[in-house]
């Protein structure tokens, strides 16, 4: 199995994608570290039977998920709003203001 070879023409396109600028230091760094995980790749490829192996969902084998019931709580009442707006930098009335995260 033919591992896939990263270029620097695939980095500055990655880096330009994400708006990322880089140093010609940095794509060189990025590019050893490609080639390391390549490397790494094609010899886990290369051990006898590993396509028989069944991938892992989590490390411990006894591991189990238990979701806890929703519990429903008081809901915060008019006579309460004072004290949670005194917890709050910045508020108009009884609502909160929070910073613009999208441009």
């Amino acid at each position: 199995m033919e591992t896939a070879k990263f270029t620097k023409e695939d980095v500055e396109s990655y880096a330009d994608k994400l708006l990322i600028g880089l140093t010609e230091e940095e794509k060189d760094m990025i590019l050893n570290e490609f080639a390391s995980i390549d490397a790494d790749i094609a010899r886990i490829t290369e051990i006898e039977g590993i396509e028989k192996v069944e991938p892992m969902t989590h490390c411990l084998y006894d591991f189990e998920y238990e979701l806890r019931e929703d519990v429903y709580d008081e809901e915060i009442g008019n006579e309460n709003i004072d004290d949670l707006l005194a917890n709050c930098d910045d508020y108009v009335d009884t609502e909160i203001r929070v910073p613009k995260v999208v441009g």
